[in-house]
């Protein structure tokens, strides 16, 4: 592992099946593979598809640690809330992407 994540310590918390010290390095690895694909279009689907699974896990959180997401609930956020919801952007970004693929195709 090169370095810690902000991150690390909430996934720790959120992920009980696997263990931290094996998640953890998992799903950067996992993340750095979204990034790359993103690099070659001809990957952008499998883009999508990874992080489409990544999706239910990055809203774990809000379901079984609110008071870690919420200051008030519902609409004052912590720091590591505003990390889970600016994931909304991401994947509203891999929509307008997606869309663009098959249009490419034809």
């Amino acid at each position: 592992m090169i370095g810690g994540s902000p991150a690390a310590d909430l996934v720790a918390a959120t992920v009980y099946v696997v263990p931290p010290e094996l998640f953890v390095p998992i799903l950067g690895v996992w993340e750095v593979l979204i990034g790359l694909c993103l690099l070659y279009r001809p990957l952008i689907r499998l883009r999508i598809l990874l992080l489409f699974l990544q999706v239910p896990g990055m809203f774990l959180p809000v379901v079984l640690l609110p008071e870690v997401v919420f200051v008030t609930f519902p609409h004052e956020l912590t720091v590591e809330g505003q990390y889970i919801i600016k994931n909304l952007v991401i994947i509203g970004s891999a929509l307008v992407v997606g869309g663009t693929v098959r249009a490419d195709e034809e």
